[in-house]
C-alpha cells in the first residue's frame, strides 16, 4: 500500500502528559487536561502531537515502565477520556502519535510476573534470563541508569537483563511470540485511529549473540552497552514490523536510536526503505559530555558551537535525498533548550529562544517542539537533591557521589541542575496564578519559580513574544517547499559565534543567519541582496548582528 509523505511537511508538538494540564487538581496532568488545551496547540500551528506514555504503569520511570499496553494510567483518566481526546484532536486537524515502548516492560506486567515464576513457564522466554557466571552477573554490562544491567532473582536463581531500571526488564525479541504480542498492541492503537508511533530506544531490541562483555572506559565499574545498539537482527525486526503492521496504515513513525550514525539511519529509515520514516539521533545532545568518561553526559560545560554545527551539518548532508531528518532542541529526557544551547539570562532569553527556533525550523527535516519551548521555558535550577524526582538523576548522584566517590556533592548538584531530565518535566506554565494554572492541587513536581514572568498568558498578550515567533516559523514552513525540501550548505563551519547556512530548491535560495554570541558581531554573507522573511529584532542592521540575533533572507 503506497502513501504520501505528508509527515515531511509536519511540525510535531510533544506533550508530556504528567506535566501538561491537570483537570482534577490531584497535581498530575491528565488526558482531559490535554483535551482542554488542544485549541492552544492548534493555534500554535503544529500538525502532530506526540504523547509520552499514557499506559498503565507503576511509574518507576515516569511511564516508560508499562504494565498494560492496552489500558490507560489511572492518574491520566480512562480509555473513554483518550477516545474523546483523539476525536477532538482529529476534529481540529491534529494528529496523535503515541509512544511505543517495547524494548522493555514493567516488572509488574503480567508477562514478567509469569516469566519469573519458573524456568519452564510459557512466558519465561519473553525476557532475557541467564545463569550466574562464577557467582556473579552474566556479563559486565551497566544499566543506562547506573549500576549493573542484571538483577538476580532468587525464585529461579537466575539473572534478568534490564538496560534501564531493575523494574524495566528487557523483552526477548528473538522470541517470535514477543514480536506477535507487539504487533497486536500496535494494531490495537492504530485501529483506534492514532496516527503513528515514536518508538522508544527501538534500536536496542536486537541483543548481540552470546551477550559478550562490553569495553570498559578507564576507571569504570561496568562495560558500555553500546554494542547493543543496532544489533544484527534489528533490520529484520523492523522489516517484519512494517510487513505485519505499519504497511497496513497511513501513519508517521520515528525511531529513537541512541548511538546511531547517518548511515544507520538511512538503513532503517531511508526514503527507499519500508521501515521507519525518520529517526531520533542524539549526536547533538552528546557534544558536551564530561572529559571524565565515567560520568558520561553529566557536565555543566556550555555547548561548543563549532561542534554543534558539525553534527547538524553531518546529518543534513548525509540524509539529503536518502532519508529524512528529525530535529529537536529538547524533550522529556533533555534540559530546556534555551538554558542549554543559548542563555536563559532574562536580558536575552526571549531573543535567544527565538534564535534557537529559527536555527532548527529552517533545517531540512521535521521539527519537534517540546511543550513550553514555544514560550521560552527555562531550566528549573534546582539546588537541593530533595527537589529531584528523576530516577536517572537520583541514581547518578548515589553512584558517583556516595558509592564511587568520583565527584563531590556540590559539583554533582551543579551537573544535575544543568542536565537533569526534571528540567523538562516541571509543569507547563500557563499563567501567573498559583502553580501557573497547571493545578489547584499540589503539583507532582514543583513549578519553575519564574512562572510569573514566563507563561502562556503573557506570551499570548505580547505580539513580540516567543509564541508568536514560533507561530510564524511554523507558518513559513507550511507555505514553503524551499524550507521543507531545500538542500543544505553550512557557511564558515569554523565560526565560533555565528551559525549560518543556505538552503536551495528550484532556483530559490534561503540564507539563515544565527548569532549564538551575547555580543555584537559583523558578518557579511551578501544578505543585502535578500528579502527578510523573519528576524527576532524589530529592524535589520544588515551585516551587524546583535546579541542572539537571527535573520532569514530569501536571496534574489
Amino acid at each position: 500500500m503506497a502513501y504520501s509523505d505528508w509527515w515531511k511537511k509536519t511540525v510535531v508538538y510533544q506533550v508530556y502528559p504528567k506535566s501538561f494540564q491537570d483537570s482534577n487538581n490531584d497535581g498530575i496532568g491528565d488526558l482531559p487536561g490535554i483535551t482542554s488545551r488542544l485549541p492552544y496547540i492548534k493555534r500554535l500551528g503544529a500538525d502532530v502531537i506526540w504523547l509520552n506514555p499514557v499506559y498503565k504503569s507503576p511509574d518507576k520511570d515516569n511511564g516508560y515502565d508499562i504494565s498494560d499496553y492496552c489500558a490507560i494510567q489511572l492518574n491520566y483518566g480512562s480509555m473513554s477520556d483518550f477516545d474523546e481526546m483523539l476525536e477532538k484532536a482529529h476534529a481540529l486537524g491534529l494528529k496523535i502519535m503515541m509512544d511505543l515502548v517495547v524494548n522493555h516492560t514493567s516488572d509488574q506486567h503480567k508477562w514478567f510476573q509469569e516469566s519469573r515464576k519458573s524456568k519452564d513457564n510459557p512466558y519465561r522466554n519473553y525476557y532475557i534470563w541467564q545463569d550466574p557466571v562464577d557467582g556473579h552477573e552474566p556479563n559486565n554490562w551497566g544499566s543506562r541508569f547506573d549500576g549493573s544491567a542484571w538483577e538476580f532473582d532468587e525464585t529461579t536463581d537466575q539473572y534478568y537483563l534490564h538496560l534501564y531500571t531493575k523494574e524495566q526488564p528487557d523483552l526477548n525479541w528473538d522470541n517470535p511470540k514477543v514480536r506477535q504480542e507487539v504487533w497486536n498492541l500496535m494494531r490495537f492503537w492504530l485501529d483506534k485511529g492514532v496516527d503513528g508511533f515514536r518508538m522508544d530506544v527501538i534500536n536496542l531490541i536486537s541483543k548481540p549473540e552470546g551477550l559478550p562483555d562490553g569495553n570498559k572506559k578507564a576507571g569504570a565499574k561496568y562495560g558500555g552497552t553500546s554494542l547493543v545498539a543496532n544489533g544484527h537482527r534489528l533490520n529484520e525486526f523492523l522489516e517484519e514490523m512494517n510487513d505485519e503492521v505499519l504497511s497496513k496504515y497511513d501513519v508517521m513513525t520515528v525511531g529513537e536510536m541512541p548511538g546511531s550514525t547517518p548511515k544507520e539511519a538511512i538503513k532503517y529509515a531511508g526514503l527507499k526503505e519500508n521501515k521507519l520514516n525518520m529517526v531520533f539521533q542524539f549526536n547533538h545532545m552528546n557534544i558536551s559530555s564530561n572529559p571524565d568518561k565515567r560520568l558520561g553526559h553529566w557536565n555543566d560545560e556550555p555547548i561548543d558551537l563549532v561542534d554543534l554545527k558539525k553534527v547538524l551539518s553531518k546529518w543534513e548532508i548525509a540524509l539529503d535525498g536518502k532519508g529524512w531528518n528529525s530535529f529537536y532542541w529538547s524533550n522529556h529526557d533533555q534540559s530546556r533548550a534555551v538554558s542549554r544551547f543559548a542563555t536563559d539570562d532574562p536580558k536575552y532569553r526571549v531573543l535567544a529562544a527565538k534564535m534557537l527556533g529559527t536555527t532548527l525550523h529552517m533545517l531540512q527535516g521535521t521539527p519537534y517542539v517540546y511543550e513550553g519551548e514555544e514560550i521560552g521555558m527555562t531550566n528549573a535550577h534546582f539546588t537541593e537533591l530533595s527537589q529531584y524526582e528523576d530516577v536517572q538523576s537520583l541514581n547518578a548522584y548515589k553512584e558517583f557521589v556516595e558509592i564511587e566517590k568520583i565527584v563531590d556533592k556540590e559539583t554533582m548538584l551543579k551537573y544535575l541542575a544543568y542536565r537533569t531530565r526534571d528540567n523538562a518535566r516541571t509543569p507547563m506554565q500557563w499563567n501567573r496564578n498559583n502553580n501557573s494554572g497547571f493545578t489547584e492541587g499540589t503539583p507532582w513536581l514543583a513549578v519553575n519559580s519564574n512562572y510569573s514572568q514566563i507563561n502562556v498568558e503573557e506570551n499570548l498578550a505580547d505580539s513580540n513574544s516567543v509564541f508568536y515567533y514560533y507561530q510564524k516559523l511554523i507558518e513559513l514552513r507550511h507555505n514553503s517547499d524551499l524550507i521543507v525540501y531545500g538542500d543544505y550548505a553550512v557557511i564558515d563551519m569554523e565560526d565560533e559565534e555565528v551559525f549560518t547556512y543556505r538552503r536551495r530548491y528550484n532556483d530559490e535560495t534561503l540564507l539563515v543567519i544565527n548569532n549564538f554570541a551575547d555580543h555584537e558581531v559583523i558578518r557579511d554573507y551578501g544578505q543585502e541582496n535578500g528579502a527578510l522573511l523573519i528576524g527576532n529584532y524589530a529592524d535589520d542592521k544588515n551585516t551587524k548582528l546583535r546579541p542572539y540575533e537571527s535573520k532569514v533572507y530569501l536571496l534574489k
